[in-house]
């Protein structure tokens, strides 16, 4: 988003890094990605920037300016290396096809605004 720092990656990649989100032996959500050996994939998507509060199409004006967008993005899988993460990325700005299992019905929000 605009106004997001490079700050707000790192900090972004050590809660990722240590947030509880993944089962235990006993089926809890009680193991972070450092304690599995994870890996991430870190693919941009700036389409989660859209405001749809008007109109029927979605307005990206809060997004972060593409030359920003690739440096945080960039940043952030940085971060996550340096934590000990295997961090695999897709092409910045591109259009990919990601294929995934997902395993359980979580999804979490993370978001630096207090």
């Amino acid at each position: 988003m605009q106004g997001d720092t490079e700050a707000e990656a790192e900090l972004l990649a050590t809660k990722i890094h240590k947030l509880r989100i993944f089962r235990d032996g006993g089926g809890k959500m009680n193991l972070a990605l450092k304690d599995t050996g994870g890996a991430a994939l870190v693919v941009s998507q700036f389409t989660l920037a859209a405001d749809t509060r008007s109109g029927n199409r979605p307005g990206f004006s809060q997004a972060a300016a593409p030359e920003d967008g690739a440096r945080l993005y960039l940043h952030f899988a940085a971060c996550l290396r340096t934590l000990g993460v295997t961090v695999e990325t897709g092409q910045f700005g591109a259009e990919m096809a990601v294929h995934l299992i997902n395993d359980g019905p979580v999804t979490i929000w993370l978001d630096t605004a207090a």
